[in-house]
């Protein structure tokens, strides 16, 4: 399930099972590659933040470039990357925080 951050408190959302957030912004060529694979993974949260309009949780967050994605497991964070994955890529990083 994917869900654009809006005016929700992160953490709140990140607390319970694996969560995956993707910082983005609209103008971002892979950023929009990114969000094509992360339409195609299923049985997982996703939380999109555009880091244009949540400059202040991508700065608190330390978001130098994007896509930038943060996985976590029961409100810790437990993995990130930078830059584009394939799912093939995606998939074999949360089977091995499951």
């Amino acid at each position: 399930m994917i869900k654009y951050l809006k005016d929700e408190i992160l953490d709140d959302l990140v607390k319970d099972g694996i969560t995956l957030v993707d910082f983005y912004a609209d103008w971002c060529g892979p950023c929009k590659m990114l969000g094509t694979v992360l339409e195609n993974i299923e049985n997982l949260n996703i939380i999109k933040v555009n880091t244009d309009t949540h400059q202040e949780l991508a700065t608190k967050n330390g978001i130098m470039s994007i896509p930038t994605v943060f996985i976590y497991k029961d409100g810790s964070l437990v993995n990130k990357f930078i830059g584009f994955k394939s799912k093939e890529e995606i998939e074999s990083i949360l089977n091995s925080i499951k």
